[in-house]
């Protein structure tokens, strides 16, 4: 595979906050360093990866939608959206392109309410509790998960 891996990478609601909500769930690392080491490892692994953090819903499926013929696979950390957005997953489903799934903090182990998400079911998988690693994880899965379709 001789051109980079287009790795779309999402941060929904209050990721721009990680590091200083909740340091005891999400970790003292900023999403700013968060987002550093991302492009920092994507030339390394193979990967060309743009990133975006939102609070609000629409732009991130706009962001989903404008990007559907650029990106080989999407990351998405969908916050608290995770557990609501139909019309998340409805965008995630309309670009016909491998997503993963990520949450900073272990979802199945805290509240009854984020160990369900609407959007895992159109994922091809789901990466949770590894910090910011779950974003390098995430796109070392996606490399191989493309490998092993060309």
């Amino acid at each position: 595979m001789s051109d980079l891996t287009k790795i779309l990478i999402l941060h929904g609601p209050n990721l721009n906050l990680t590091g200083f909500r909740e340091p005891e769930v999400y970790g003292k690392t900023t999403l700013e360093d968060i987002d550093a080491k991302i492009l920092e490892e994507a030339p390394k692994l193979g990967c060309d990866a743009r990133i975006l953090q939102s609070n609000h819903e629409g732009v991130l499926i706009d962001t989903i939608q404008e990007n559907r013929r650029w990106a080989d696979g999407i990351i998405i950390n969908p916050g608290a959206l995770t557990h609501t957005s139909i019309a998340i997953r409805d965008a995630l489903v309309a670009v016909r392109i491998p997503i993963i799934e990520v949450h900073l903090s272990n979802v199945h182990a805290r509240e009854e309410f984020r160990r369900h998400s609407v959007i895992a079911p159109v994922t091809v998988g789901q990466i949770v509790g590894m910090g910011g690693y779950g974003y390098i994880l995430a796109m070392m899965a996606m490399l191989n998960l493309r490998k092993a379709t060309l």
